[in-house]
């Protein structure tokens, strides 16, 4: 009987110590994001953020890290080889903003109660997780399928107008402390200087700007909510549960992230096998979504994927050490209420720098990994979320109230606002019209608008048309253009997508006879 093989990677490495920056430091700026959108924007308490969804995804990244390194383990033994890197891996942050910004946003602006909002996101993460381990059988053929120009314009837009704007208001809200940790940002993150010893003024700016914040008297260290803190299943399970009720509506919002998240899992896996690591990408998409739905379970609210990095990482002779150690820091801080300390220690002006990183970064990943010829079809799938972000500013309005009205009259957060509201927004100079409308599965929607451009411009008629008829598909049963799910057989919106597929599916007939195609055609 042959002896069961061994793993040799090495216990720790200097490599490892990279990629415990990388990890940590990573997660950590997520964690501040977290942190200060539940606080500042929506006014959880501390017991929900820091006692159950800080915790649970604490729980969610311990499980992740464990198991990539036991990944890189069983991988090293198989090959026989001691220069097997882990896969870096941690909060998804596309993921992460839009359940922050499009789930729990609009649920907190029509509900108003964090207990229900909380549960809702509960509810979008495990669906969401179940999403990405589907993504272990239908990845390929949704890769082969949908053009990436139209995934990545989409998800270039949630960064774009909720990340960027929202990191660039905020810098301006305190103009003594953003500012110059702006500046300081941006000479590390988009023009390369870097300070001796290569640290990155991008964490002199995070480290520095919470020192100098401290310094101005806007923040403060506080250490008296540091304890124990490990979520009730039972209670966070029911909580859960009764989410589901309340997060049907935004499955259109959740559904497509999470589409792409898978994307990027294979992706980055696959960019793992090119650098000589083979890791399986099944088996790596099967253990995103059970990670982020153990997450789930015990309170965490956004979903856990493979990163980007790993080539750079098995540059530096990274093992799988950092993986493990990571994850029990991370999963120990959570639980242990470490994370506590921010809740008072890091300004908005500061995490502000965060949000207008990962937004550029999604816009510029979005043209680079896209032929030049698809770059209308990003900027067409980057429009809806603009309707996305006008909506909710509008509702966040509504639920406020002013003038004595009563609003809840005239708004239900589950179906939108009334006639009378919307056709008064319009004749008060609004740009209102149509707004409602795209709103409804955004991004949805713009993965069709995206992929119907990218098969025009590659001269797929038919395919074009095919998209266009499951635009009018998705239309008929509610999951775009409509404020809830159902069967609208007389609607506009279906019976335009419909016109625009049969238009096309008969040019496309055509094709190379009475239409043609200009030979060398350049938009631009």
């Amino acid at each position: 009987m042959e002896a069961k093989k061994k793993s040799l990677i090495p216990f720790f490495t200097k490599g490892d110590i990279g990629g415990l920056t990388y990890m940590i430091t990573n997660n950590i700026v997520n964690y501040i994001i977290i942190i200060a959108t539940l606080q500042y924007s929506y006014g959880w308490p501390d017991d929900i953020i820091f006692g159950r969804v800080i915790p649970g995804l604490s729980i969610g990244l311990l499980c992740g890290g464990l198991y990539y390194a036991w990944m890189a383990n069983k991988l090293s033994a198989k090959l026989g080889r001691a220069d097997v890197t882990a896969l870096p891996s941690g909060i998804s942050t596309p993921a992460m903003f839009v359940i922050l910004f499009g789930v729990i946003g609009p649920i907190h602006y029509s509900i108003g109660n964090p207990e229900i909002e909380w549960g809702a996101a509960m509810a979008a993460c495990f669906i969401g997780g179940f999403v990405e381990f589907l993504g272990g059988f239908i990845g390929p053929w949704v890769k082969n399928h949908l053009p990436r120009a139209a995934l990545l314009g989409t998800v270039a837009g949630i960064g774009f107008i909720w990340m960027a704007t929202e990191g660039v208001f905020d810098v301006f809200g305190d103009p003594i402390v953003g500012l110059p940790v702006l500046a300081v940002a941006m000479l590390g993150l988009f023009a390369g200087y870097l300070f001796p010893k290569k640290i990155s003024p991008f964490m002199v700016a995070i480290v520095g700007g919470i020192v100098y914040a401290f310094c101005l008297g806007r923040t403060s260290f506080d250490f008296s909510n540091v304890g124990f803190f490990f979520p009730n299943p039972v209670n966070t399970v029911q909580a859960l549960l009764s989410g589901f009720a309340y997060v049907v509506p935004y499955l259109t919002v959740v559904i497509p992230v999470e589409i792409y998240n898978f994307i990027e899992t294979m992706d980055n896996v696959e960019s793992a096998n090119a650098a000589g690591d083979p890791f399986n990408v099944r088996e790596a998409q099967f253990a995103d979504g059970i990670c982020t739905m153990i997450s789930s379970l015990f309170g965490g609210v956004v979903p856990n994927t493979v990163w980007l990095g790993h080539p750079g990482l098995k540059k530096s002779n990274a093992g799988a050490a950092y993986s493990w150690i990571s994850g029990v820091v991370l999963g120990l801080a959570g639980i242990f209420g470490l994370f506590t300390v921010l809740k008072d220690l890091v300004p908005p002006a500061v995490v502000a720098i965060t949000f207008l990183w990962c937004s550029v970064i999604m816009v510029a990943q979005a043209f680079k990994e896209c032929k030049p010829k698809h770059y209308a079809a990003i900027a067409i799938a980057m429009v809806p979320s603009i309707a996305d972000y006008l909506f909710t500013q509008i509702e966040a309005a509504v639920a406020t109230g002013s003038g004595g009205v009563i609003w809840s009259d005239v708004y239900d957060g589950m179906k939108g606002f009334s006639a009378e509201i919307s056709n008064s927004l319009i004749e008060n100079g609004a740009m209102w019209n149509g707004v409602p409308a795209v709103k409804a599965g955004a991004i949805i929607i713009g993965i069709l608008l995206g992929s119907m451009c990218v098969f025009m411009i590659d001269r797929k008629l038919k395919s074009a048309a095919l998209i266009s008829f499951s635009g009018a598909v998705l239309s008929f049963f509610g999951f775009i253009h409509h404020a809830a799910l159902g069967i609208y057989p007389t609607s506009p919106f279906m019976i335009g997508w419909l016109i625009v597929a049969v238009i096309l599916f008969i040019l496309s007939f055509g094709e190379g006879k009475w239409f043609k195609a200009q030979d060398g055609f350049e938009y631009v």
